[in-house]
């Protein structure tokens, strides 16, 4: 069955652009415009993870978690809040949110953390298989489904981590990822954010698949920001490609 994922926000406008960008992914979707009565709607409906507003009328995001959590359910809940301050972003996160977006988010990176937060709940390895179309750069052709990564047709041998890394890249072409949000996507097991962590990976993804590992085609470096996958260049797609590429990577 696909994931569910419940909106709990009280602005309509919200809700619906989110159910229907989370449906084109894959996702059920319910939702439900305030928290107060959110126990009694986990009774009757599990979703699989909740993205819950915090600035709401009646009972707030804040308290609507708080007691979830001293009534021992700990179902995945990702905060979505207009509040995107580091001091709101620990109150969120100390009372048992599992992340937390600050608005106006873009919905690309909300189903990333999605995933993320799913996967750390058991559902998925980063380096699972999926039934996906295959994707195409230079050389290289990646099969999602099989886990292979061909150059002119020969398998090229790749660990798990490394593939894992090249799958979040070939997914989201075109986009700059930022180190923290490739690590959150990548961990399983809670280890803390270090900016260098990435370095070691990056390097030998590109030992890989460039030509020149130190000017790279594929996966560029975005200079304070993170990394970009291009796996065409302006004069290989068609004019609408590269719009559609240019906004992504804004």
């Amino acid at each position: 069955m696909s994931p569910h994922v419940l909106i709990v926000d009280d602005d309509p406008v919200v809700r619906d652009l989110l159910s229907r960008f989370l449906r084109t992914h894959g996702f059920q979707t319910s939702v439900l415009h305030e928290g107060t009565h959110l126990a009694r709607r986990l009774e009757l409906e599990r979703p699989s993870i909740i993205v819950l507003d915090v600035m709401m009328p009646g009972t707030d995001g804040l308290r609507t978690l708080a007691a979830l959590r001293a009534q021992g359910d700990d179902i995945p809940v990702i905060f979505a809040s207009a509040r995107g301050a580091v001091t709101d972003r620990i109150a969120g996160l100390t009372l048992g949110a599992d992340d937390y977006v600050a608005k106006p988010f873009d919905p690309q990176e909300l189903l990333l953390r999605i995933q993320t937060v799913l996967r750390r709940h058991g559902a998925v390895p980063p380096s699972a298989p999926e039934a996906r179309e295959r994707c195409q750069f230079g050389l290289f052709e990646l099969d999602f489904a099989t886990r292979a990564l061909l150059r002119d047709g020969e398998r090229v041998p790749l660990r798990d981590s490394i593939f894992a890394l090249l799958k979040i890249f070939a997914r989201n072409p075109y986009r700059v990822l930022s180190r923290v949000l490739i690590h959150d996507l990548l961990r399983e097991d809670g280890v803390p954010f270090n900016d260098r962590s990435l370095d070691v990976p990056i390097w030998r993804l590109r030992r890989v698949i460039e030509e020149d590992p130190a000017q790279p085609r594929f996966v560029q470096t975005v200079r304070g920001k993170g990394y970009v996958f291009v796996p065409l260049r302006e004069d290989e797609i068609d004019g609408n490609d590269v719009a559609a590429a240019a906004h992504a990577g804004s």
